[in-house]
């Protein structure tokens, strides 16, 4: 592979990583992820 298919490819996974970090923490900052813990329903 060339360097520029290399940087590409690297600036894309850095993207794409970046991105679904900032949505993990969106979601732990805004308690959407600690509110669905607790409300689990459980037929027992």
């Amino acid at each position: 592979m060339s360097a520029s298919a290399i940087v590409m490819m690297l600036v894309a996974m850095l993207i794409i990583w970046g991105g679904l970090a900032l949505a993990v923490t969106s979601l732990i900052r805004h308690g959407a992820v600690e509110d669905r813990a607790e409300n689990v329903r459980r037929d027992r």
